[in-house]
């Protein structure tokens, strides 16, 4: 056999680069574990901060194409707006000041100068783009006006930050749209909303439930905030992408008017909406196991790793043969991209290979050696199951893309399946109380009062409310009562989330 660089010393070196906790014992260190030994990302000198490293960075890339493709066929263009807002212009709208201003980090100084006003770095875009706005719109001509922007934002969060699921700084869309009517803005939540499930199911394989938040939980500054909610194995949910709809305040706050059909001035109606890179988070945590990192196949950087399995005898008809394999697969496509290989021709026993591998999360594994040279197939391996199939060579193409979609699908039914899990329904507190403590997410009827939400989460140990079903009917909650205060109440998620 070909010479082992890192030999049988390097035992050791294997533990060390494999995950040494179970998941289902400590998901904390599990998930820090995962994505640093994953290469996913890396803390760095800025506390709360972290470093996208390709894989990750690659992740986002394929969730913004995909996304943006999607939102530009619906009529979005995108732009950019400054990373500086003054002062003058945040504390135009009070109610969304108030709900950004403990996250807020300000530039004071130029150098040894101070400023005359200070400028926050962007915790969201609203006010320096409703600025120009109020520029830009005159008439109901210059309506719809659809913007967004791909870019940072920086919320100083005080509480434990948790790579990608709750950091100071992230990468997001954010989309800032202005109709004419309340129904034109409307109506977009719709399609903004399906374009959400579509990426989160399609390609991130995440189940989800959909739903209205609390008037406490809605977005500052909004008339209402439709959000996906995602639960991760240990019990706790996290918010995915949302979608607010602002109504009237914002326009009327930073003066966004436009003259009618008939000639009559009226303030615009106005939307904001977001994905972000905690969906990376989310991924991992939802998907990951023992081994590693598990990536589905729709949004994966690299799709497959062809380990050749090496003797000095057969090392150059092998790796010819795995060339050719891999040159025959990067010419088709795998849905939306090309089919990316990687031929792991390092000189590190196969067993190593397989792990680190496994420990990145690579969909499909192609093992090719001297036998399977002789006999015409290589060995392809599943990351989230480990099943093998010998495959003919002639098939490799046709049996990797059905893999992949299998591998897909069972994510999401895997990721469904623990959400679905975790829910309970229930109709006083004294159960949700039970049930929150056994890491479930309860739904239960709520009277949308701030006092007992508040009180709810005290009760809970720190259960917040998540969102309400769209699908509910008068008919349906006309006899339910909140189970804190006995009001007349709607169904509502609640449990522990990031």
């Amino acid at each position: 056999m070909a010479e082992d660089k890192k030999g049988k010393e390097n035992k050791d070196d294997a533990k060390e680069l494999g995950i040494t906790v179970k998941k289902s014992d400590d998901f904390s260190e599990w998930y820090q574990q995962a994505m640093l030994k994953s290469e996913l990302a890396d803390y760095s000198a800025v506390s709360g901060c972290i470093v996208y490293r390709p894989d990750s960075y690659a992740i986002w890339e394929k969730i913004v194409k995909v996304s943006d493709d999607r939102l530009k066929k619906s009529g979005v263009r995108n732009c950019y707006f400054p990373l500086l807002i003054p002062e003058k212009l945040l504390t135009k709208e009070s109610s969304h000041l108030e709900g950004f201003s403990p996250e807020v980090a300000w530039v004071t100084h130029a150098g040894d100068t101070e400023l005359d006003e200070r400028l926050a770095i962007r915790p969201t875009s609203e006010t320096i783009m409703y600025d120009s706005y109020s520029k830009w719109i005159r008439s109901h001509r210059d309506l719809p006006l659809r913007l967004a922007q791909w870019n940072n934002v920086i919320r100083w969060e005080f509480k434990h930050p948790v790579p990608f699921l709750r950091g100071r700084e992230f990468l997001w869309v954010e989309g800032h749209t202005v109709f004419a009517t309340k129904k034109e803005a409307e109506d977009e939540g719709v399609d903004i909303i399906n374009i959400w499930e579509d990426v989160l199911k399609n390609y991130l394989a995440v189940a989800f439930f959909t739903g209205k938040k609390s008037r406490k939980e809605t977005f500052a500054g909004a008339e209402y905030t439709i959000s996906l909610e995602s639960v991760l194995p240990n019990g706790r949910a996290i918010q995915g992408p949302d979608f607010h709809h602002d109504g009237q305040i914002f326009s009327k706050a930073y003066d966004i008017k436009f003259l009618n059909k008939n000639g009559e001035q009226e303030y615009a109606y106005q939307n904001t909406w977001a994905i972000t890179t905690r969906m990376i988070g989310v991924m991992l945590g939802i998907h990951g196991d023992d081994k590693g990192v598990i990536i589905p196949p729709r949004i994966a950087p690299t799709h497959i790793v062809i380990v050749p399995i090496l003797f000095d005898s057969t090392m150059e008809k092998v790796l010819a043969k795995c060339n050719e394999l891999k040159d025959e697969l990067i010419k088709h496509k795998y849905h939306d991209f090309n089919i990316s290989v990687i031929l792991d021709d390092r000189n590190y026993s196969p067993g190593w290979k397989f792990n680190q591998w496994e420990l990145k999360g690579v969909p499909l594994r192609i093992e090719l050696g001297p036998k399977d040279l002789e006999k015409g197939h290589v060995v392809v391996v599943r990351r989230d199951t480990g099943k093998k199939e010998f495959v003919k060579f002639g098939d490799i193409i046709e049996t990797s893309k059905k893999m992949l979609d299998e591998m897909q699908s069972a994510l999401y039914e895997n990721s469904k399946k623990i959400m679905e899990s975790a829910m309970i329904e229930v109709n006083t507190l004294d159960d949700a109380k039970r049930c929150i403590d056994e890491k479930k997410i309860v739904l239960a009827p709520y009277c949308d009062d701030g006092e007992c939400e508040d009180f709810i989460k005290e009760e809970t140990g720190g259960a917040k409310i998540l969102n309400s079903p769209l699908s509910q009917k008068e008919s349906d909650t006309a006899d339910l009562k909140c189970i804190r205060c006995g009001k007349p109440a709607r169904l509502f998620y609640f449990g522990k989330s990031y």
